[in-house]
């Protein structure tokens, strides 16, 4: 297997990965999984999150994206981050939550121009917003950085207003959605 891949896979603490897509890359074209390579310790290293929060948000992309492999690998450095099984928990369900709402939202804005969608109540329990375990910045953030990967105009609006009100720089911000880009193009190779 070659080395870089074999670092990528070590460094996630990934098991039982297919690399089949990033050995076929490898063979024609090394550059860019040295590339991937360096974004992904570059974006896994941002001085604006703590380990944990970019583990975290790092969980909540492979949730979003239904790959197992990444989400055991960043449960895992999660863990070794101090998560908590509660907090883990939570990210799958604000991720889910997001989902649905991002499709809700999207919908509406896609025709803002129909009354009848825009005014209708929306109908979802979104009680898990309140009162996160994560705390509210990092919920916000979370959040944020599904919808961003979901591209949702409007939530992503309304996630990056709340998680600065909640205290978070742009600076935490700009980073939260790096993290979200590499893991979702990680995810397409894994």
């Amino acid at each position: 297997m070659n080395e870089t891949i074999q670092a990528i896979i070590d460094d996630l603490r990934l098991e039982n990965v297919n690399t089949a897509q990033l050995e076929k890359i490898a063979a024609v074209d090394h550059r860019y999984i040295r590339e991937l390579k360096l974004n992904i310790s570059a974006a896994l290293r941002d001085k604006n999150l703590t380990k944990k929060e970019i583990y975290l948000v790092a969980l909540s992309i492979a949730s979003n994206e239904r790959n197992q492999t990444l989400i055991d690998g960043f449960e895992k450095l999660a863990k070794e981050a101090e998560a908590t099984d509660e907090e883990i928990a939570e990210v799958h369900a604000c991720t889910s939550l997001m989902n649905a709402n991002n499709i809700v939202y999207r919908f509406r804005h896609y025709l803002a121009d129909e009354p009848k969608y825009t005014n209708a109540p929306l109908g979802l329990r979104m009680n898990i917003m309140m009162n996160p375990i994560l705390g509210k910045e990092l919920f916000e953030l979370i959040s944020f950085t599904v919808s961003a990967v979901n591209d949702c105009e409007q939530c992503i609006k309304s996630h990056e207003n709340s998680v600065k009100k909640e205290g978070a720089s742009e600076a935490k911000v700009f980073d939260a959605v790096r993290i979200a880009a590499v893991v979702k193009s990680l995810s397409v190779l894994i």
